[in-house]
């Protein structure tokens, strides 16, 4: 399973950017599909996730600005980024958490980090 990232960049404070993420391989039972970031000095979390049948899940610190979405390739995932701040700077990486069969346990895939930059 490979996960292929991209949109980051630099963004003034008060902007937007659109992540991409897609996924291909063996993909077989989907449970989210989602992101997470990581800034520096500071542990990775959860960003947005979204379902296989559409539910959404935010941090607290991004609800009312982020927007997730899937794709019509329900393989890919998009997060819509608005009302960027500087505290969102961050490397952002796509995740897929996915079992390849009934009787395995769900595990996570990860995407090669996007740097995301928002300048004040």
């Amino acid at each position: 399973v490979q996960l292929q990232a991209s949109g980051g960049g630099l963004v003034q404070a008060g902007g937007s950017l659109r992540l991409s993420c897609a996924a291909s391989g063996s993909i077989v039972s989907i449970n989210t599909m989602g992101w997470y970031r990581q800034a520096p000095g500071k542990q990775r979390e959860m960003v947005a996730t979204i379902t296989v049948s559409g539910n959404t899940n935010y941090a607290d610190s991004v609800k009312g600005r982020f927007a997730v979405s899937r794709g019509n390739a329900k393989n890919t995932v998009y997060p819509q980024m608005n009302s960027l701040k500087p505290e969102d700077t961050a490397v952002y990486y796509c995740n897929l958490n996915m079992r390849k069969n009934i009787l395995s346990a769900f595990h996570d895939y990860w995407g090669k980090g996007t740097l995301v930059t928002v300048s004040s």
